[in-house]
């Protein structure tokens, strides 16, 4: 653990980077562990930007925060990498370690995990002896969100995935990442999309807006889930749909959470991450923009 006066720096890097409230989630975090020497900032940086930024950060740099398009870039810029991040592809995290390298993690994995789980979804380790069935998830988008989608819906005890995307490129650039994952995927074209909501969880990793026109045309499942990376605006007309269908919703302010405390953890050493703190700061962020 570093030293509570020590001169410690973090930022969330991204382009656009301007919305991010990782700033006021770090910075809550670092004031309620008494960590006074440390700051958490936003960077606006291409992907071409990265390595040369990475390149030129100095020793007082604990970690970085990579959002997008900046994930596949920043797997590649780490010296290692955990299994996670590697089978998903991309990273959201690099933390510095003692010798200067950067290790390399994929955060979103756990943050989806752990809100989907708390969401009641996904089967114990003694699923076939208790012939309980894996989880039905179905995945929206094919970008680096979606990879960690992946990884979340492997670790929950799924064995196959409904990945329904704009483009079938897209579709085909996820087949590696599941075969690392030993999921089968089963590709839906964005025109037959409102036929892939009757699972007991749906993810939802589209940009702002390329999920509207379905809200009206979807039939929810009766005590699903529905986990939306968005939180700006909020709700999304999917989540709308979903909550006056009885669908239990969670936003990516949910995501965004749970993420950040394993960041947290890894850039400052402090476990647990004070929890209560890093979220009544982003839900008073939250709601003062909205």
């Amino acid at each position: 653990m570093q030293s509570q006066e020590e001169t410690r720096k973090a930022a969330v890097c991204g382009k656009p980077i301007a919305h991010s409230l990782s700033p006021v989630i770090h910075n809550a975090g670092f004031a309620a562990a008494g960590l006074t020497g440390w700051t958490y900032e936003a960077i606006e940086c291409a992907e071409s930007e990265l390595p040369d930024l990475v390149a030129g950060l100095g020793p007082e740099w604990a970690g970085l925060s990579l959002t997008m398009p900046l994930k596949e870039a920043a797997l590649r810029i780490a010296d290692v990498a955990t299994p996670v991040a590697i089978a998903a592809g991309v990273a959201n995290t690099l933390v510095r370690q003692p010798d200067g390298s950067w290790h390399g993690d994929n955060t979103d994995v756990a943050g989806m995990v752990r809100v989907l789980r708390e969401a009641g979804l996904g089967v114990s380790r003694g699923r076939h002896a208790r012939k309980e069935a894996p989880p039905r998830i179905t995945v929206l988008g094919g970008g680096g969100t979606a990879r960690a989608a992946l990884a979340a819906a492997s670790e929950l005890g799924a064995e196959e995935i409904t990945v329904v995307t704009r483009r079938p490129e897209a579709r085909e650039e996820l087949n590696p990442v599941a075969v690392a994952l030993g999921l089968r995927i089963e590709a839906v074209s964005w025109a037959d999309a409102p036929g892939a909501f009757d699972a007991d969880a749906v993810i939802a990793t589209v940009p702002k807006g390329a999920a509207d026109e379905l809200a009206g045309r979807v039939a929810w499942r009766a005590g699903g889930v529905y986990f939306d990376a968005l939180y700006d605006p909020w709700p999304t007309p999917l989540a709308a749909s979903a909550a006056a269908a009885g669908v239990s919703v969670h936003s990516g302010l949910d995501l965004l959470l749970a993420q950040a405390l394993s960041q947290f953890e890894q850039f400052t050493g402090v476990t647990p991450a004070p929890e209560d703190a890093m979220r009544a700061a982003l839900e008073k962020a939250a709601a003062t923009r909205g």
